[in-house]
């Protein structure tokens, strides 16, 4: 058909260019996000036709009665030679229109990344709740697929996977990755989790905690010995352990807190922010530990006191944003604008002074 455009050529262009996202969006040419901004590629306004027939293209009769049914679809999809990509189909104003998400082939080692040592010595923990928090965009699922390629490479286990949809794809190594994507291979996160242990999973995956019926059955499978990686979308540490307890209705409350204090091995959260020169973009993370105290503040629902005891407990590896913030702008990886706009402390920011350049 005339009105249809070749998606697969525009995503093989779109990571040409150094893309993470592919827009299809009516009245507007395909629009690619690069380093953070947007732009336009081809000279094609797309209709709200070709919008719709494009995507209705390359999705099968099962996802398009599901986005018929739901007017919302996670898909996957694999574009020989470029890699995978993660696809949500959604309509704007009666128009169906898309988003495309670029899933890197190659899985990146977290130090890479740009995280702490702390975070890599998560990945040798047998059981435990492991939370990897952020916005849309702050490089969640790539934190995760890293710590699972580690810890795949690094034991015999068995790991299980429950996303919506696959993303990064494992190659084969020691231990054995059961990767199960919802509407393919499960109904559900819950109906998953019901029957995951079930099936002698050492390490437990869930792209998203959603609903208080997946945190309880994932805190559940972390009680009963697994580790179990989730992700959350929460600003900051903090945030998440709140996010986990609000899920619940006020009587539930303290027995989740309980729960929360006796397995949360960690949490990661993390943002993206511009490289100082423009060219890149720079990975800022927090981590929140387990030690006695943590544990305390948890069960007594003291939140406020978390940001604390990540700075007392920097020996143990904790850090802050405002950690990671002043290291990343004295090593002149991120502007000081950055710093100060992404700090709890910002006059912490606004004092600090980089080393003069030595004279040659």
């Amino acid at each position: 058909m005339d009105n249809i455009i070749d998606i697969t050529t525009l995503l093989q262009e779109a990571v040409e260019k150094g893309g993470s996202d592919l827009h299809l969006c009516a009245g507007r040419a395909p629009t690619v996000r690069i380093r953070g901004d947007i732009t336009a590629i081809g000279g094609q306004l797309l209709s709200a036709a070709t919008c719709r027939e494009s995507i209705l293209s390359i999705i099968t009769d099962t996802q398009r009665a599901k986005l018929e049914k739901d007017l919302e679809l996670d898909f996957g999809i694999g574009v020989k030679g470029i890699g995978r990509f993660r696809g949500n189909a959604h309509y704007s104003k009666g128009t169906l229109e898309a988003v495309f998400r670029h899933i890197p082939k190659h899985i990146p080692p977290l130090s890479e990344l740009g995280h702490r040592p702390a975070v890599e010595a998560l990945c040798e923990m047998n059981q435990g709740l492991i939370l990897v928090t952020g916005m849309t965009g702050s490089g969640k699922t790539t934190t995760l697929a890293a710590m699972l390629q580690r810890i795949a490479e690094s034991r015999d286990a068995v790991i299980i996977t429950i996303e919506d949809p696959i993303e990064f794809e494992f190659p084969p190594c020691r231990s054995i990755i059961k990767q199960r994507e919802l509407g393919r291979d499960t109904l559900s996160f819950v109906s998953a989790l019901k029957h995951v242990l079930r099936q002698d999973p050492d390490v437990i995956m869930l792209g998203e905690m959603r609903d208080h019926e997946t945190v309880r059955a994932a805190l559940t499978a972390a009680e009963t010995g697994h580790l179990v990686l989730a992700t959350l979308h929460t600003n900051d540490a903090p945030q998440a352990l709140d996010r986990i307890v609000d899920f619940f209705p006020g009587d539930e409350q303290d027995q989740i807190l309980g729960q929360l204090a006796n397995v949360m091995a960690g949490i990661v959260a993390q943002r993206l922010l511009p490289s100082e020169d423009g060219t890149e973009r720079v990975l800022v993370t927090e981590f929140l530990g387990r030690n006695t105290a943590v544990a305390a503040c948890i069960r007594d629902r003291r939140f406020e006191q978390i940001v604390g005891l990540m700075e007392i407990g920097r020996k143990d590896g904790m850090n802050t944003f405002d950690d990671a913030l002043e290291s990343l702008y004295l090593t002149k990886k991120i502007s000081k604008e950055d710093a100060i706009s992404n700090a709890r402390d910002t006059n912490r920011m606004v004092n600090l002074r980089r080393q003069p350049e030595p004279k040659k």
